[in-house]
């Protein structure tokens, strides 16, 4: 398309030529008029007697506007649309600590996506991956991101109208960037930093000034989470015992002191001062005491209230009441849900979504973002985030919209098929799990990587039909990846992941049963279906290294690579026992000896859950260290 634009375009035009291909624009005098004016007020966009408009207040909301008269002319030519933002700033924060680092190239696409919806800011979450020049260690072969690369970030996200923040840990989840020995002196645990200590602020100025030095915003986000054993380690013998409440603002104060000299306003994650006012120790306890002599002395910073698990609005609405008791202008963190395992769980994302931004928006929150996190291992693309940052998007700029809003919008935005990508959250909301999946069960990690031989989660999924789940399933990801040309390297992975479970979700229930009959025929005729199987994952290996390279730098692969190794090896195992047992060179096979028992642990089980579980719990009862 064609298209001459007119007036205000000084602030845009650079963010405009990073769209241009994304839409197939071109720029020139005989193309579609549209005159672009900025001013205070909502979002117009209109088309009307062969001219286009768009009026705009800040530069993001241009960009919106762009995206939705593309939109609308495609399919109305005549429309008059009109949109008042309900949040100054909403967006989202990208994890890069937890194995995944995306790439430059991946955090510009997400940018240019995002600008489109409406979305003004983005944190990259960087807990060791990051350059400091002072520590060579930190970060050391984990894909830290330079300087230069984050500048060149930041320089694109400013283009469209989009501020990045600095995004880090100040206190605690530094298991990472602690464990070489040049820490030693600051390690108060393994993974949370001595307080008190000179050298400990001296690490943190420098943490600081890398952090913070290639981007314009001068926000940071220090973090401060989940510190959970501040001041029982090292500051325990060194300094004896003290209420963790002064050590978490004696702490926060030498942070504060450090980022005030630096001109920085700092947040940080809220959980520690609930914690440590709770009974239990727990975050979300509305019967947590906070005294106010601790409430006065906190320091000069915002508090970032983070739940991704309530989806009563009720329970949102008092704890941003009890934050504001605290502080007056917190900020809102939801989550889009990229942790749950090896796929998104749209179904948890969207309930407490919908519960929390209708809270913000009744207590009059200005600020929001939603977290990507890729909690043990970032089995999960990131890109599956899109439809929940499609959902804050769309809450940003209307009180209230229909489902198919939120499609028509993903789908102009994306290039994707909302429905589509739906399907994703089916690879956990199986036969056995709630609607939604509420209960954030994971099955379809715990049935790729579990042992076929141990099959610790046998016992959970009796009965439940689970090979049919997923050949129906791998179906209707065929059809889907046709729909979706564009993001085909994302379908090709979670339907060779389905077709994987297809077979291997049973098969060792199977092999248990046939044991237990000691039908030796039987367990004979299951060779072909262990190579089948064993074929499988090695190209479902491959779809997911291709995807993973396609996004992210190389450093983590080695880590999921690994457990693929594992599933493969196992495989060669069980034929290999397989066979001596059915030759009769041993007279049993002691894992398939073993009752199996419902796995009950570490998470607690819950109604409509298969379970839910870290990696090292899934593929042994012992240790995997």
């Amino acid at each position: 398309m064609k298209l001459h634009f007119t007036g205000d375009l000084a602030h845009v035009k650079t963010g405009l030529n990073h769209l241009l291909d994304d839409f197939g624009i071109e720029m020139a005098k005989e193309g579609h008029r549209i005159h672009v004016t900025q001013r205070e007020g909502p979002l117009f966009v209109k088309n009307n007697n062969g001219t286009g408009e768009i009026v705009f207040q800040e530069k993001i909301h241009f960009f919106r506007g762009l995206g939705l008269w593309l939109e609308h002319f495609y399919s109305e030519k005549i429309f008059n649309l009109v949109e008042s933002p309900r949040f100054t700033m909403n967006g989202a924060m990208l994890d890069a600590s937890r194995n995944a680092v995306i790439k430059v190239d991946g955090i510009k696409d997400l940018l240019r996506k995002i600008a489109v919806m409406g979305l003004n800011t983005l944190m990259v979450y960087t807990e060791d991956t990051y350059e400091v020049e002072e520590y060579p260690y930190f970060g050391y072969m984990r894909g830290r991101y330079t300087a230069e690369e984050l500048k060149e970030c930041d320089q694109y996200a400013a283009e469209l109208g989009i501020e990045m923040i600095p995004c880090i840990q100040t206190l605690a989840h530094l298991t990472e960037a602690l464990k070489w020995n040049y820490a030693i002196d600051i390690r108060d645990t393994a993974d949370i930093l001595l307080a008190g200590s000179k050298e400990t602020y001296i690490f943190l100025e420098h943490l600081i000034e890398a952090a913070s030095r290639p981007f314009q915003s001068k926000r940071i986000h220090i973090g401060m989470d989940e510190a959970h054993q501040l001041g029982l380690g090292k500051y325990l013998d060194k300094y004896g015992y003290k209420k963790r409440f002064d050590i978490m603002n004696q702490h926060l104060q030498e942070v504060v002191t450090i980022t005030d000299k630096k001109k920085l306003k700092p947040m940080i994650w809220s959980d520690m001062y609930f914690r440590l006012g709770s009974k239990y120790g727990g975050y979300y306890d509305l019967e947590a005491d906070i005294p106010q002599s601790v409430i006065s002395s906190i320091p000069e910073t915002q508090l970032v209230y983070w739940d991704y698990y309530h989806d009563d609005e009720k329970f949102y609405r008092a704890f941003i009441q009890k934050h504001k008791a605290l502080k007056s202008d917190p900020v809102f963190a939801g989550g889009v849900w990229t942790w749950n395992g090896i796929a998104p769980n749209y179904g948890k994302a969207f309930a407490t979504t919908e519960a929390a931004l209708r809270a913000c928006k009744k207590e009059k929150i200005n600020e929001v973002f939603v977290t990507m996190w890729g909690d043990n291992g970032a089995e999960t693309p990131m890109m599956t985030a899109l439809p929940v940052l499609q959902l804050f998007a769309e809450h940003t700029y209307h009180e209230s919209f229909s489902e198919a809003h939120l499609q028509k919008r993903f789908r102009f935005c994306t290039g994707a098929h909302f429905d589509d990508f739906m399907l994703f959250s089916q690879l956990d909301e199986t036969p056995g799990v709630s609607k939604d999946n509420l209960q954030t069960s994971n099955p379809s990690k715990l049935l790729l990587w579990q042992d076929i031989l141990i099959g610790l989660y046998d016992a959970n999924i009796k009965n439940l039909s689970l090979n049919k789940h997923y050949t129906e399933l791998t179906a209707k990801l065929e059809k889907a990846a046709e729909r979706n040309t564009d993001w085909d390297l994302l379908f090709d992975f979670y339907k060779q992941l389905s077709h994987v479970l297809s077979v291997k979700a049973e098969l060792g229930r199977r092999l248990k049963e046939m044991y237990d009959k000691q039908d030796r025929s039987k367990l004979q005729n299951t060779m072909p279906a262990l190579e089948d199987v064993k074929d499988r994952v090695d190209t479902l290996r491959k779809a997911h290294r291709t995807l993973w390279f396609a996004l992210n730098k190389p450093f983590g692969w080695e880590i999921i690579e690994i457990r693929y190794g594992g599933v493969l090896v196992r495989i060669d195992t069980v034929i290999y026992r397989l066979h001596q047992y059915i030759k009769g060179e041993i007279s049993k096979i002691d894992e398939l000896e073993e009752e199996r028992l419902h796995f009950e642990g570490p998470y607690p089980m819950s109604e409509g859950s298969l379970g839910r579980n870290l990696y090292h719990r899934i593929v042994t009862a012992g240790n995997l260290s």
